[in-house]
């Protein structure tokens, strides 16, 4: 297994196209992230355990679709999921009212990460969406902390949640912070990173917790690549739609596709070169997620990201 991601599937109800009815898509980052990087190559996994009804189904057999093996115990009765009812304004933003049904997710227990799962994979990513009460924060830092022992990279996703922390930031923030030694990638959106301590702190916080990578995205407008006591900054390429939805996860699994892609399976085997690459792989996949609209399904693949940096080499 090249790339393991933990977390949980989200199920979208999306407005169709008649008054009060819903197209049902699956989202949640930790699944789009995990089927990005199936779409870019990598044979990829995902700890998601999954509920006996037909949600549970419907998101087992989306994972399998896209070429991404499940890793928890499937179909089992003591599984719940989040559902996002999705209205959009006139201006066609977002709005989600949460509720939750059996289906999938977020009760893994440490006893569910597997040796044999880890010992073999490259790359480890988890996301602070899995850090809420109960045995799935349990869960997520000791995958963690296991795939570091193994010998895997781990990549952590910061994505605050009102859901979760009750408008606790402060809780939140100690959480993230306290599992920053189990990390070598590390993403930031620009909302998120007061949580290390605003922009100028990066650097300091990477040599802290001894994180190789730090990639902040910055909206539209590119990436920001911190390593080796240096930043870059790497231009987006303009989507000229509104929606953005799956954008970030879609910038996270190029991202670390395009490094693992490269044969790294270490952070020694970084560079500067190689990183910035990445990030402009990520941007293009971030930009055409924006322009096919969705969330799993508007993630592009392989060959579409290398065609639209063929077309655009200057």
């Amino acid at each position: 297994m090249d790339f393991i991601t933990i977390g949980e599937m989200l199920i979208d109800f999306l407005p169709g196209q008649e008054e009060g009815s819903y197209i049902r898509n699956a989202g949640g980052a930790p699944g789009n992230v995990a089927i990005s990087a199936a779409r870019n190559g990598l044979k990829a996994g995902m700890y998601c355990k999954v509920g006996n009804d037909d949600f549970g189904k419907f998101l087992l057999d989306t994972l399998r679709e896209n070429h991404v093996t499940p890793l928890a115990p499937e179909m089992t009765d003591d599984a719940v999921t989040t559902m996002a009812f999705v209205s959009l304004n006139e201006y066609n933003d977002r709005s989600f009212t949460f509720a939750r049904k059996p289906g999938a997710d977020m009760l893994l227990s440490k006893s569910e990460i597997k040796d044999e799962d880890l010992k073999d994979c490259r790359l480890f990513q988890a996301g602070s969406l899995t850090l809420s009460a109960g045995p799935a924060v349990e869960a997520t830092e000791y995958a963690m902390a296991r795939a570091k022992e193994l010998g895997c990279m781990v990549g952590f996703d910061i994505n605050y949640r009102n859901l979760i922390w009750k408008d606790d930031k402060d809780a939140c923030t100690r959480k993230v912070l306290s599992v920053l030694k189990y990390v070598d990638f590390l993403k930031l959106s620009d909302e998120e990173i007061d949580m290390v301590g605003g922009h100028d702190k990066v650097p300091d916080v990477m040599k802290e917790y001894d994180i190789a990578v730090t990639v902040l995205t910055l909206g539209g407008d590119g990436a920001e690549v911190f390593y080796d006591g240096k930043s870059y900054v790497i231009p987006g390429f303009p989507a000229k739609v509104a929606d953005t939805t799956g954008a970030g996860d879609a910038f996270w699994g190029g991202f670390l596709s395009c490094v693992l892609n490269h044969g790294v399976s270490s952070v020694d085997q970084l560079n500067a070169e190689l990183l910035q690459e990445a990030v402009r792989y990520g941007n293009v996949s971030g930009s055409l997620s924006v322009q096919q609209k969705g969330a799993i399904s508007s993630l592009p693949t392989r060959e579409q990201v290398e065609q639209f940096l063929a077309e655009h080499k200057n």
